[in-house]
């Protein structure tokens, strides 16, 4: 790894799980699905209510950038089971409120996030949150707060209210977005994340730095990255 970061770089793109929380995936997902189906069980069958949520989360995969995630997901999810997006989403405001903190339990705090994190702001680099925007601001902003790095200045947060396209490994328009409202030329970023659809961003000529983990090998013709290593080796760079 080289010792030092490209002086060209201006703005550090952060994933979040996997990258600055640590997040049993396969437990948080399952368990987020059942909580939030128990939150509108009196009015749609959970298994009805799930096979919708895949649905809508499908269609956010295929935004073609012309209108928010949000409503993308709203229009093939609403109406459900004969309900309106008015009846069932004051539903989903308590949830947040109340349940969504249960998930906690399935995360772990990584002791490095907040030291690389305020680093990369001491540095006077711009700092990005480049989460997956499918779930809520409310959503991303309490995991922010499990990994203990929600009181940043951020100069974005990528959520499904705000964003017009999600990670993927077929196309680069969520990562464009980002450009363009950050306003940097992608060789003037630096990408910091633990999955392909982070290190997929290298062909905008954005570089890339891979947070080594259980899993390390690219199988779909990713680009090599730039660097890799741990949280701590990240903090060495900057």
């Amino acid at each position: 790894m080289n010792n030092s970061l490209d002086e060209k770089i201006k703005a550090i793109l952060f994933d979040l799980d996997g990258t600055l929380l640590d997040v049993d995936l396969d437990k948080f997902i399952s368990n987020y699905l059942k909580l939030l189906a128990k939150s509108v069980a009196h009015l749609v069958p959970s298994r009805k209510f799930i096979s919708k949520i895949q649905k809508a989360s499908r269609a956010v995969e295929e935004n073609n950038g012309y209108t928010t995630n949000e409503e993308v997901y709203a229009n093939v999810f609403f109406p459900l089971e004969g309900h309106t997006r008015e009846v069932i989403e004051p539903f989903f405001d308590k949830f947040y409120k109340q349940d969504f903190s249960k998930l906690r339990q399935y995360t772990r705090k990584k002791p490095e996030a907040r030291s690389v994190v305020q680093t990369a702001f001491d540095k006077g680099y711009d700092v990005v949150i480049a989460t997956t925007p499918i779930l809520p601001a409310t959503a991303i902003e309490q995991r922010l707060e499990w990994a203990g790095v929600a009181d940043f200045p951020y100069r974005l947060i990528t959520t499904i209210e705000n964003s017009n396209a999600t990670k993927s490994l077929t196309h680069l328009l969520y990562y464009e977005q980002i450009l363009d409202k950050i306003g940097f030329p992608a060789d003037a970023c630096l990408m910091v994340g633990d999955d392909e659809k982070d290190m997929i961003v290298a062909r905008l000529g954005m570089q890339t730095f891979f947070i080594e983990g259980k899993k390390t090998d690219f199988v779909n013709h990713i680009p090599e990255p730039t660097y890799k290593g741990s949280l701590a080796d990240l903090k060495l760079l900057l």
